[in-house]
């Protein structure tokens, strides 16, 4: 006997859908600050009801991607600076820690696939393409992450980098970054096929503190520019 799904899970699944909609639009910046989320439409264009739109505006705020006033409406919100650093400190405890484990119990398989991860990289950079350069270090990192198998963690760090993508995105063509970030990765990559979980910890660490430096510059340029 086949058994139909619940109209919980249901409601569930189009919350879901309409949060990392939503979400991926915020972080890629085609929903740019201030930008009013009226439910109806939003409603209307993913063909759902609006009590999944306003689940997954709940979940977005919770993120501090989105502002809601009520009786006014739900915005998306401004880069704040200390929602930025926030999650700057979050990543970095949880990468650093995660990175010294995965390197504890070095996985052959893993390996292979940074290394890949690698090669496109450098080919997204020869081409020009900076956006699947992005797409490609989120992988990068998903995939160390993800290899301590720890579901709950990965929420928790994919919460926290949430209002940490916007401002990476506006600094990413900064002069030099790029070409910088992917000489970063592969010490990061090469410190893990190491072995030595204190050496990628440190090489992960500096890292992320340039990521934090090119984050802070970006800031100054948001601030100064009144964005």
């Amino acid at each position: 006997m086949t058994l139909l799904p619940s109209a919980a899970n249901s409601d569930t699944s189009k919350a879901e859908r309409v949060y990392r909609e939503l979400r991926r639009r915020i972080r890629e910046l085609a929903l740019p600050p201030g930008a009013p989320l009226r439910k109806e439409e939003i409603a209307l264009e993913m063909g759902v009801s609006r009590a999944p739109v306003s689940e997954a505006i709940a979940r977005l705020a919770d993120e501090a991607l989105v502002d809601v006033f009520p009786q006014h409406g739900s915005f998306v919100a401004p880069i704040r600076a200390e929602d930025v650093r926030e999650s700057l400190f979050i990543r970095t405890a949880l990468e650093v820690e995660a990175i010294r484990r995965v390197t504890q119990a070095i996985d052959p398989e893993l390996t292979v696939e940074l290394q890949a991860n690698l090669a496109g990289q450098a080919e997204a950079l020869a081409a020009g393409d900076l956006a699947l350069f992005y797409d490609l270090d989120e992988a990068m990192h998903a995939a160390i992450f993800g290899a301590l198998e720890a579901p709950r963690a990965m929420r928790l760090l994919d919460a926290a980098r949430a209002p940490l993508d916007r401002p990476r995105r506006l600094g990413l063509p900064e002069a030099g970054r790029p070409e910088a970030t992917l000489a970063e990765h592969r010490r990061i990559v090469d410190a893990i096929a190491s072995g030595d979980p204190e050496f990628a910890a440190a090489a992960m660490r500096a890292h992320l503190t340039q990521v934090a430096r090119s984050v802070e510059r970006e800031l100054e340029a948001i601030e100064a520019a009144g964005r």
